[in-house]
């Protein structure tokens, strides 16, 4: 067993970026990034390389916008592996819960790039307002398109993830990263 306090799983949890309604025939899964969607992903790319973010796994949902936002990221996760889930578009809280619990105990760490609701409700639901206090009002305040919570998790498997278990030490934002406009 860790020592207490020691976290022993990192959750990277990646809203993707802004995506185009402009296509009204379009379903809602194949809706496409926007210029500044695209433009906002290297950006999180270039702040995953920056801050050491190499997680073991990246989870994937299989809607386009989600899959574009790993393309443009997919230079900063060269050689991590991936996997791309047709369960995580439009999973709630719960359903995410459930495939994190289930993710291999020798993986140290993962990124699920995912959407919203599912994704704000699991990162308020894991952390119960712990953590770096200003990343926690930050995400009180909105998880904006393209925005990346940063969890440790003291827990020695991962079927041991539940509410309260993590502690937010992160929450970048796009306009965190210099876009003078920001991510809906």
């Amino acid at each position: 067993m860790a020592e207490r306090g020691a976290p022993l799983r990192n959750l990277y949890l990646l809203r993707h970026t802004k995506s185009s309604w402009d296509d009204p025939t379009l379903d809602d899964f194949e809706r496409p990034l926007t210029g500044r969607g695209r433009k906002a992903a290297r950006r999180m790319a270039a702040h995953l390389t920056a801050a050491g973010i190499r997680p073991a796994l990246v989870l994937v949902s299989a809607a386009q916008r989600t899959r574009a936002t790993y393309d443009a990221m997919r230079a900063a996760l060269d050689g991590v592996p991936m996997a791309i889930e047709d369960g995580l578009y439009e999973a709630g809280k719960s359903e995410l819960m459930e495939r994190l619990r289930y993710l291999d105990d020798h993986l140290g760490s993962v990124m699920l790039i995912g959407h919203n609701p599912g994704l704000e409700r699991l990162t308020q639901g894991l952390i119960h307002g712990h953590g770096d206090e200003q990343a926690v009002a930050r995400l009180k305040e909105k998880f904006p398109t393209g925005a990346l919570a940063v969890l440790e998790a003291d827990i020695d498997r991962w079927a041991k993830l539940a509410g309260g278990t993590c502690r937010l030490v992160d929450f970048v934002r796009p306009k965190d990263l210099g876009d003078p406009e920001g991510e809906e």
